[in-house]
């Protein structure tokens, strides 16, 4: 049995065995996994705008307004979620714990059309826990989006040539899913939120991202894991290091430096002597 060499190891520290772990048995699993996610996250956000507009009640602008904020908050936070993942996590845990916010920030937002507008007071109360779960789905979704691609591309052997150009392989595969659930879901969901309920149609969605989760963590034991590589640091202790240096070359003064600054003073105490 061959031994995968591009420092992948299976669960719990084993070396991985590549007849037995990663390679298309779990990319398979992967690709549906994303599949799952892409229907969840465009069939709330390809219709969010007719939401805020109608049910919500905000002028169009407002609505935009909040979209882009949304929208711009889930390109931002990809970069915090890639140093957790890099630095502490690893992809596999951050996967999990992110696609959890996401589940509950799709439920909080099935629960939130269910409520009924008929005060000012159940107005804020659904306005208010709509853009907490939308935010929330948001921070899942960050934390999902720079890891899932990658831990596929992880279960393929980049020193071995049949598995490196399977890893191409599976890129365009990846790709070819993610838009057969991108059309079906702007197909199906917004149908379904248009015409049936609000509430049934986000539920879809969170129905989806949980099934993303069990398909994902039904593949554990034949995953690969890629582990630490010799000299490799963890990346919030050089950049501690970085600022801790800098602090410490601040403190230090040049000794020319500092002759020549008493050197400044001495002239300066005879100069007032002089003219007291």
């Amino acid at each position: 049995m061959a031994i995968s060499t591009d420092g992948s190891a299976a669960e719990l520290g084993n070396t991985a065995v590549r007849s037995s772990s990663g390679g298309w048995k779990s990319a398979r699993l992967i690709i549906f996994v994303e599949m799952a996610e892409r229907f969840a996250y465009f069939g709330v956000s390809s219709n969010l705008i007719t939401y805020l507009t109608g049910p919500l009640g905000q002028p169009t602008a407002a609505a935009a307004a909040n979209v882009n904020v949304w929208i711009g908050t889930m390109a931002f936070l990809p970069l915090l979620w890639a140093f957790v993942a890099d630095g502490c996590l690893g992809r596999f845990h951050t996967i999990i714990i992110s696609s959890s916010l996401y589940i509950l920030g799709l439920g909080s937002l099935s629960f939130s059309a269910m409520i009924p507008s008929h005060s000012e007071d159940s107005d804020q109360l659904k306005v208010t826990l709509f853009f907490c779960s939308l935010f929330l789905i948001a921070i899942g979704q960050s934390g999902y989006k720079p890891c899932a691609k990658v831990f596929g591309a992880d279960q393929f052997d980049g020193n071995d040539l049949k598995e490196r150009k399977a890893k191409s392989s599976y890129f365009n595969w990846l790709m070819f899913g993610s838009c057969i659930s991108i059309t079906t879901t702007r197909l199906v969901s917004t149908y379904i939120q248009e015409n049936l309920s609000w509430s049934f149609g986000f539920g879809i969605q969170c129905v989806s991202m949980l099934l993303a989760l069990l398909l994902f963590l039904l593949g554990t034991t034949s995953y690969r894991f890629t582990v630490e590589r010799e000299g490799k640091k963890n990346p919030f202790a050089r950049i501690g290091r970085v600022f801790m240096e800098a602090i410490k070359n601040r403190r230090q003064q040049n000794p020319d430096t500092a002759n020549a600054n008493e050197t400044l003073l001495l002239l300066a105490k005879q100069s007032s002597e002089k003219f007291r």
